[in-house]
């Protein structure tokens, strides 16, 4: 564990917080998921250990990285007063999490961190507008809104755009038109569901008609069978009768 001295002039209400630079082993106390606060031993405040401070990779979660109660190697690199509230940002990139080693021991990758985030905040808090683009006036068509390359109507043809309350009105009326389709599909598939019940109605009357007939031709068959049978068998005896008289 290394301790070294922070800068000379200090803002008041900074006593008794790590010295800046400070690389030690603290125990983690929180995890949410933009970070992770530590707590040192010997002091009461609480440092945050932000996801962009965890790992030189990138890092989505800060439970991907640490556990609460887990011991992790830290080096101080702020502190700051905000309003009524102290500030204490760590880092554990910077520091070697097995041996405790410090990996940028003269903080170029600290400033550059730090300059990073300042050139990327905005302090004016005013909102971006598209005025510029908005106001411009189509040499092709007419139109306000959008540029000449960008212009998708036929020469001689105008298109205004229409307000959003007019917009709303007709999403409104496009509902119901809708509900109508739904309606009419349900309809539609209620008919043809009728139309193949009668249809396997019909067929099935067909064939016990069918069957019917066939069984009553079968019937028909064989009474002719039998009556033929019938008048052989008689022809057959009246021919034996013959016989036995010539005989006698």
């Amino acid at each position: 564990m290394s301790d070294s001295d922070g800068p000379p002039h200090e803002p008041a209400g900074l006593d008794g917080l790590p010295p800046l630079l400070l690389i030690c082993k603290g125990e983690v106390v929180s995890v949410q998921t933009y970070g992770a606060f530590v707590r040192l031993p010997g002091y009461k405040k609480e440092g945050l250990v932000h996801v962009s401070e965890m790992s030189a990779s990138r890092v989505e979660n800060a439970s991907e990285i640490v556990d609460v109660g887990e011991q992790v190697w830290i080096k101080v690199i702020g502190r700051e007063i905000q309003g009524e509230k102290i500030k204490l940002s760590f880092s554990m990139k910077a520091v070697n999490q097995g041996t405790g080693r410090d990996l940028d021991p003269n903080n170029v990758n600290a400033e550059q961190d730090a300059r990073r985030r300042r050139n990327f905040r905005d302090h004016t808090g005013n909102r971006i507008t598209l005025d510029a683009v908005l106001n411009t006036t189509c040499a092709k068509c007419g139109c306000r809104g959008h540029f000449t390359k960008d212009c998708f109507s036929a020469p001689g043809l105008q298109y205004a755009l229409l307000p959003e309350e007019d917009n709303e009105e007709p999403r409104q009326q496009q509902a119901p038109s809708v509900a109508q389709q739904l309606d009419s599909e349900k309809k539609k598939k209620k008919k043809k569901e009728k139309k193949m019940k009668k249809k396997r109605k019909r067929e099935k009357k067909d064939s016990a008609s069918d069957s019917s007939s066939s069984s009553d031709e079968c019937k028909s068959k064989k009474r002719r069978r039998d009556h033929t049978h019938d008048s052989e068998d008689k022809k057959k005896k009246k021919h034996k009768k013959h016989k036995s008289h010539r005989h006698s």
